[in-house]
Parts: C-alpha cells; structure tokens; sequence
C-alpha cells in the first residue's frame, strides 16, 4: 500500500484568516465565540455562534462571479489557495494525477434559505439562476478544482460532522489504491443564517449561554450546555510519499491509520458509552499498527452526551484511563464548524505536532465527574508529539478518525 503524507495547510476560521493566525489563537486560549452579526438574531433563541469577521469574497473571486458561489464555497477557495501555496504546488505538478476531496455537513444553506423565501414571496419566475450551482455541497470541490486544474478524482463527503474527516479519509484511499498521487482536501461550512441557527436551537443542541458568549462553548465541563456553531474552512494538500519526497516538498506527517463506523443508533444521540466512535478509533489504531499515541484532538462539541460518549470510547479504546494520553478540544476556540471541523482540526493537529504543543481546552472550569480524561484545561502544553489522533462523529451515527505520525 502506498504511504500518504501530507505536505501543505490551510485554515480560516473565527480566530484567523490563516492557518498561523488561527493557530496562534486557539494556543492562546482566544475564542471566535461572540453575538451573531451576519443577520439580526433577536427573535431567536440562541443568539451567538462563531462568525469569521471581516471576510470579503472579492479577495478570493472575481467581484462578478461572488454571487456564483455560496459564503462556504468562498470560505473553502480562501484556505484551498493557501493549502497549495504552502505545499509549493506550482504548473510543473501533473493535474491529471492531481484530485480533490471536498466536504461540507450543510452546503449552501443561506442561499437555500433566501431562495425557498424568493421563491414563497415573489414566485418561482425570480429564484436566482446561480441558486443551484451555488448551494450544491460538492460544488465546492468544482469551484476549487476548477481554479487550480485537478483533473484527477473530484470527490465529496456529505456525513455532517464527520465529513472533513472522511474527506481526508477518501483522499487517503484514492491515493493508496493508485488512483491520483495527490489529492487536495477541503472542508467547508457556512451556515450561520436565521434556519441555520433556529433549526439547530430547536432541536436543543445549541448552547443557550447568549449573555457569556465567550464561555458559551465548554468542552468537557460540567456546566455545558450544548454547541456552539462556527465557520471556516480547513484544506490539506495529501501525496504520495515518494512523489513528495522527489520534489523536495515539506512534510508535516503521515496518515498512518485511519477508521470509519456506524452507530446504527440513533439519528441524533451517540451510540451508548460511545460504541461507535470507540470502533472507528480502534480500527484507526489496528491500521496504524500502534495502541498508544501522544495526543488527541477530540470531536469534544460541549454537548452532555458527546463529551460523556466519547470519553468512554477513549478509555475503552485505550484500555482504561491510566493509558489515555492528554486529550483536547478545540470547538470552545472556533466552535462547532459542523462538516468543515473534521478538516480544521485535522489542521490543527499537524500543526500541533509540528510545534511541539497542545492546545488547551478552554473554559474548563467545574470538572465533570463522568469526564475525568486530562483534558489539557485551559492553557497549552508544550510536548513532544510524535503521533496524534483527531476524532469526528456526526448525525446519523456517522464517525470517522485519523491518526498522524512525525516522518
């Protein structure tokens, strides 16, 4: 089997219009959490999530073409350039051996929104032209394929928040099975709009903390309360070892072992003591070849049963809790990015390696008695990473985790 490393990075989230921005944020313990502001939320009843300010799509696209592509397509373009730019990707790398993988939980919910209320309000007659193209979830992957020629397999993962996960996932196979040597993977969201965060809040998952945004989002803690939605967009540049090594490029790691599963549970809840995720994370570790690691970047959404679930599944997976490395989440510094979490925290678990550091969970103030792992609370760790493994679980019982390793 083919080895995969992973040799360029791209991020943009609330903390940060770049992976070093971001990065430096989440070490710092900042958080993008805040009041909505791109629509009025005062009718509803969650009114905070983590938003990325001040970004202008003209940067990305031709002023003309903006109205073209949904705000996670933009997103998605954003962290896909600066994913190639740090991989050295230039006009010398064959596009016909070149993929990409995509993924996105929702799509283009705001066009959908605005489209259905056109539609409602003044008639079929004046629904947008571009409203398909733009809302389509793998369109992001067609846009950004388009804008860098990848001719090779154009792929798209659609499994709610585990969805940058399996992307990286897909990308990995494709690649091992020699169908490309190298595959872009982006992973995308963007659905803080009013049916975004109302639909989301009617199902209670949100976090109802309006008047503390900035301790909204608590993983792991006793006194969370639910989610808080974020945004952004995370990229990865994966090779093939060889074809890597032969132009010189950098390489942050290698994909060593990754695991997929199904909770055949229930559509929203995880499965009892985290069964599912406990399979995905021991399937990861049986390919890896290994049954210890240094880190991990857990899914840790802020939600009761999710931080319960998977600290069980930890513990199993790992043969008890005196065998469990420290563990963080990162989702109390960008929130809950949805489909596109898998792929900036994959992200930021490279680069977490790379430096030599873990990140904190923030806002962990009152332990919870039901999770008692070493949640690295509240401020960042330097140490020695040589293997780490970051975790997604999604709607639908849908989970997926990778593991990296320092080459």
């Amino acid at each position: 089997m083919r080895r995969v490393v992973i040799t360029g990075l791209g991020m943009i989230n609330a903390l940060g219009h770049d992976k070093e921005s971001s990065f430096d944020a989440i070490v710092q313990g900042e958080t993008g959490v805040d009041t909505i502001t791109l629509f009025d939320p005062s009718n509803q009843t969650v009114r905070i999530a983590a938003e990325v300010k001040g970004f202008d799509p003209k940067e990305v696209m031709d002023p003309k073409e903006v109205k073209k592509a949904d705000r996670f397509i933009q997103l998605g373009i954003k962290a896909a350039r600066e994913a190639m730019r740090d991989a050295g990707i230039d006009e010398s790398v064959e596009r016909e051996r070149f993929g990409i993988s995509s993924a996105s939980g929702i799509g283009g919910l705001p066009n959908i929104e605005k489209n259905a209320v056109i539609c409602h309000t003044r008639g079929p007659r004046r629904i947008s032209p571009f409203f398909i193209p733009s809302a389509l979830a793998n369109m992001l992957g067609g846009f950004i394929s388009i804008e860098h020629i990848l001719k090779g397999p154009n792929l798209s993962s659609v499994t709610a928040c585990a969805a940058g996960t399996h992307a990286i996932t897909e990308a990995a196979k494709t690649i091992m099975l020699g169908g490309a040597d190298r595959m872009l993977v982006v992973g995308s969201e963007a659905a803080i709009c009013p049916i975004g965060i109302g639909g989301f809040a009617a199902m209670k998952a949100l976090s109802t903390y309006n008047d503390d945004p900035k301790h909204a989002s608590r993983p792991f803690d006793a006194k969370r309360n639910g989610f808080v939605m974020g945004e952004g967009s995370g990229a990865l540049v994966l090779e093939e070892y060889e074809a890597a090594k032969a132009r010189g490029a950098k390489i942050y790691g290698e994909l060593i072992g990754f695991g997929e599963s199904g909770d055949a549970n229930h559509i929203t809840t995880p499965a009892p003591e985290g069964e599912g995720a406990y399979r995905a994370m021991r399937a990861a570790l049986q390919m890896a070849g290994v049954d210890r690691v240094d880190y991990i970047n857990a899914h840790g959404t802020s939600t009761k049963y999710n931080d319960w679930y998977e600290t069980m599944a930890i513990k199993k997976a790992f043969g008890g809790k005196e065998n469990c490395p420290p563990v963080s989440s990162t989702k109390g510094q960008t929130a809950h990015c949805l489909g596109a979490a898998g792929a900036i925290e994959a992200v930021i678990t490279l680069m977490a390696m790379e430096r030599g550091i873990m990140p904190p969970t923030i806002n962990y103030e009152e332990p919870d008695p039901d999770c008692d792992l070493d949640y690295v609370p509240n401020e960042a760790r330097e140490a020695d990473i040589t293997i780490a493994m970051s975790n997604s679980f999604g709607f639908g019982g849908t989970n997926g985790v990778v593991i990296f390793k320092k080459v």
